[in-house]
């Protein structure tokens, strides 16, 4: 598959000159590459919808047009069916953990994520989606019963603890998210930091994008507190009790989204990658946060 889609990056239109394709690693629902030809590099993803989960490229490009428009995100300079090419940050390196967790860095990207939710809906040419993690978690046990996925079994708990969160989160002001913040979507050229890989985008709680990067650069409490801290202070706001209690309940709806979107994962992609490894992991990542959301 991995080849199939090289050529495909390889003969499309775009390109001047000889062309080479390097494949990156890090996308776990489409092929992407380092593409250079005789005018420069790009990155280019080849890749279909995904409907299983709830994926459309339409949505993709909209939100990435709206988002470079509005300064968070490099140029989508082509689409055509089955492949986007964007702009390539050659300084850019990914943000991990460590990098996170210093000063200059946690404000510099908390004030971005406050652009996000604020300024990019007035650049989207659609409404954009709703990315309500209790429903979308819902209809991917829905997909795992029908189809007998391995996890089935589980599902029954799991629904249970996702209505358990969602009573305990309650009404929330919606804001336009990037849904899937992880480390290979957070750039820093030393200038300015960048959000890419927008598939997900769509409006939700602003606390779950601080959530689901926590959870996903397994930051440790003080670390996530601090972070939820300096984005609450762009409101003037400081955190209490209850919007700390309502971080923990989305950490662990995060962790719920990511076990389930292991096991229907491991039933359709072409990928090569240990999805039950991946489910493993977060299921136990989920016990842990239950235990810190339960005693909050």
């Amino acid at each position: 598959m991995v080849e199939q889609a090289r050529r495909q990056a390889m003969e499309l239109d775009f390109w001047n000159g000889p062309v080479t394709a390097q494949s990156l690693p890090g996308s776990l629902t489409s092929h992407d590459f380092l593409v250079e030809d005789g005018a420069g590099q790009y990155i280019v993803r080849i890749g279909d919808d995904r409907p299983e989960h709830a994926l459309f490229k339409y949505n993709e490009i909209a939100v990435s047009q709206a988002a470079h428009d509005a300064g968070l995100s490099p140029a989508l300079l082509h689409h055509e069916p089955g492949a986007l090419i964007f702009e390539y940050l050659a300084d850019a390196a990914q943000m991990d953990a460590a990098a996170l967790a210093q000063d200059a860095n946690m404000d510099r990207f908390t004030g971005l994520l406050g652009q996000c939710h604020l300024d990019l809906p007035g650049h989207l040419e659609v409404p954009g989606p709703m990315f309500w993690v209790f429903h979308l978690n819902r209809r991917y046990a829905r997909i795992m019963v029908q189809h007998g996925g391995r996890m089935a079994p589980s599902v029954a708990r799991l629904m249970a603890l996702n209505d358990e969160l969602e009573t305990a989160i309650g009404p929330i002001q919606p804001v336009f998210c990037h849904n899937d913040l992880v480390a290979e979507k957070i750039l820093d050229d030393g200038q300015r930091i960048w959000l890419t890989d927008w598939e997900f985008g769509g409006w939700n709680d602003g606390l779950y994008d601080l959530a689901s990067l926590a959870v996903n650069l397994d930051l440790d409490a003080a670390a996530a507190d601090e972070m939820l801290h300096r984005y609450r202070r762009l409101n003037d706001e400081a955190p209490d009790q209850a919007s700390r209690r309502r971080f923990k309940a989305w950490k662990c709806a995060a962790l719920i989204w990511a076990v389930l979107w292991g096991g229907v994962s491991e039933m359709f992609a072409e990928l090569e990658f240990d999805f039950a490894e991946y489910s493993r992991q977060r299921l136990d990542m989920l016990d842990r946060g239950l235990a810190e959301f339960r005693s909050s």
